[in-house]
């Protein structure tokens, strides 16, 4: 056992978590930006329980989640125009 129990070293050779997240943050940019989306409009929405007013608890729920998934499936859209728009400009 190590001294240090506090800290989770990676074995030799191999990524840190940081290093790793940043690594395929690079090779897919699209992920963190619907992964941010996702958890603001969670943020928004559970900052705005306290206003929903006569509407049940479930219908403010199922609203969230519509809301937090149009962000995920946005930035799926956004990716695939983007990879499909620069695959057309490299065949022409």
């Amino acid at each position: 056992m190590s001294a240090n129990k506090g800290w989770w070293v990676p074995p030799e050779g191999e990524d840190s978590v940081s290093e790793k997240f940043l690594r395929k943050t690079r090779e897919s940019p699209l992920v963190p930006i619907g992964l941010g989306g996702c958890l603001m409009v969670a943020a928004y929405r559970i900052y705005r329980l306290k206003a929903r007013g006569s509407t049940k608890m479930s219908i403010h729920l199922i609203h969230t989640r519509v809301a937090a998934q149009a962000c995920a499936v946005g930035a799926i859209m956004l990716g695939e125009y983007l990879v499909g728009s620069q695959d057309s400009e490299g065949k022409t």
